[in-house]
């Protein structure tokens, strides 16, 4: 076996970088919108109404008691049969994943929002704010800084699972290093870049995460 060829790599970067720009849209999709959804959610769940409060748990507990491979095949082959026509393994994966996040962001807001004094909440109440008011200006505001770095740290592990997209046969990064890896013999370099790559974006995301932190007013 000859040694370690470098120009397999350089020779399938435009490749390389189409799948790793599918798996950062990826993330930063399900992040946008998985943070959207989550704040709705965890409002649900701090809501004095059981009703709602309980269909947001069900939710919650619902998406994260099962993998997130499983929720990718349910709406791979489920939202096809509600919407009457195929919407492409690209959009079903995208509302997957929004899906899955928003129950995982939700929990780090309902935590976040749940850590603001008591007494934010009823001076609030006292002010004449309402619920969604005291949510908006007051909790939320304080909340985001102690949430930022956690919400960080969920969009690396975010990043990790887009590798998952294989299944419905999305080229994403990992999935395209694997095809140059069996394509050109090269399994050694390819595994050893990818590894790489992920690598160093998930320190980059680490040490945003950790600068959060840092810069974390003490409660």
């Amino acid at each position: 076996m000859s040694g370690f060829d470098a120009s397999v790599i350089a020779g399938s970067l435009p490749f390389l970088l189409k799948g790793l720009g599918l798996s950062l849209m990826l993330t930063a999709v399900a992040m946008v919108g998985g943070l959207a959804l989550g704040l709705v959610i965890a409002i649900l769940r701090l809501s004095r109404m059981r009703l709602f409060a309980g269909i947001a748990a069900l939710y919650v507990n619902g998406f994260r008691a099962v993998p997130l491979i499983l929720v990718i095949f349910w709406f791979y082959f489920l939202v096809p049969v509600a919407l009457g026509r195929p919407v492409g393994a690209l959009y079903s994966v995208l509302i997957a994943f929004v899906m899955f996040e928003g129950a995982y962001y939700s929990e780090i807001m309902r935590a976040g929002l749940q850590s603001v004094r008591p007494g934010q909440w009823q001076a609030a109440k006292a002010s004449g704010f309402s619920y969604l008011q005291t949510v908006r200006l007051i909790a939320l505001p304080q909340a985001l800084r102690k949430m930022a770095p956690l919400m960080v740290t969920q969009g690396i592990i975010l990043f990790q699972d887009t590798a998952l997209v294989y299944v419905v046969s999305l080229h994403d990064f990992m999935t395209s290093a694997s095809i140059v890896a069996n394509n050109a013999s090269r399994p050694v370099e390819m595994y050893a870049f990818a590894a790489l790559v992920y690598l160093l974006i998930c320190l980059a995301g680490n040490t945003v995460a950790a600068r959060l932190k840092s810069a974390r007013p003490a409660a």
